[in-house]
């Protein structure tokens, strides 16, 4: 098996008397979207301030590509996309990113694919401060793939993007997954990515409450599965497993069904013949919303750390 890309085992970091993080543990393998999340304040911030070695921690111990982070070495093999990008006014497009691959040590002769690789090709000679929020998002990414970076850290990536622009960055996404890069994803927009992640990490109050991939969150937290059926006609259905049955509109109806029964209640619902049916399992920013207020965290507001 492989080494994992960052390791994280029982990191704690304060300052001063404030502590920000309690004791995270969480791997990223090779190859693998993993999506952090957290309440502003849950410590998200400083977690990628430890990968990126901006700042050291305090105790514990982190891995970044099999070294320390903070080594230039290291720092040299990561690709990061905050979420407000700034980059120089006067200069083009195609000048920023050639500043940026001078300073990275990344060939030259990438920066016009990669321009073209965002959609900024027929743009590049335009000078940056006439790009919109979108362009400077996505020459942000191109700036962010210089040098073919083994770990790609992407801090609420759709920011500014059209939904087609917003399609593009996952389809590169996977791409750079299936060629191994590995990819953290920072973002409130959950239904957005909950398609292209393998893990989560979810994070309160500087505490890690889960990891996992959806399947795990979902069997861990035991939360409902919805199944919407059209067609009944206010026929009767018992079962123990059916917590709720609400009407809705158009002569659907929805049952709140304990998972572990979903799979009968769906056979016994066919056999009425229905006219349509759907089955919608707890979703991302259902588990968030759950572990966030389990861990007390609903409406924590504050500095994001």
């Amino acid at each position: 098996m492989m080494s994992a890309v960052v390791e994280l085992n029982q990191v704690c970091q304060h300052y001063g008397k404030f502590q920000v993080l309690h004791d995270i543990s969480w791997n990223l393998q090779p190859g693998e979207i993993m999506g952090l999340f957290g309440h502003n304040g849950a410590g998200k911030t400083t977690t990628v301030r430890l990968i990126l070695g901006l700042i050291r921690h305090s105790s514990g111990e982190l891995k970044v590509l099999g070294g320390q982070a903070h080594d230039a070495k290291i720092r040299q093999q990561i690709g990061f996309l905050p979420e407000n990008v700034m980059f120089y006014p006067q200069l083009t497009g195609l000048e920023t990113l050639q500043h940026f691959a001078r300073l990275k040590g990344a060939p030259i002769g990438q920066v016009e694919q990669l321009l073209d690789q965002v959609g900024l090709t027929a743009a590049s000679g335009q000078r940056v401060k006439a790009y919109s929020k979108g362009m400077r998002q996505r020459l942000g990414l191109a700036q962010a793939l210089l040098g073919d970076p083994k770990l790609l850290i992407m801090d609420e990536p759709t920011v500014g993007l059209d939904p087609i622009a917003t399609q593009s960055l996952y389809r590169l996404m996977e791409k750079l997954r299936n060629e191994g890069t590995s990819i953290i994803i920072c973002s409130h927009v959950l239904p957005g990515v909950e398609s292209y992640i393998d893990k989560a990490v979810v994070m309160a109050r500087g505490h890690l409450e889960i990891v996992g991939n959806l399947y795990e969150l979902r069997e861990h937290a035991g939360l409902p599965v919805y199944i919407r059926v059209r067609g009944l006609n206010g026929r009767e259905l018992a079962h123990p497993a059916i917590d709720s049955r609400s009407q809705l509109h158009d002569g659907w109806e929805e049952l709140a069904v304990r998972p572990d029964a979903r799979l009968e209640i769906v056979g016994q619902l066919l056999q009425q013949q229905p006219l349509d049916l759907e089955v919608r399992p707890p979703s991302l920013e259902d588990l968030y919303c759950y572990y966030t207020e389990k861990a007390g965290a609903v409406g924590v507001a504050g500095v994001q750390q």
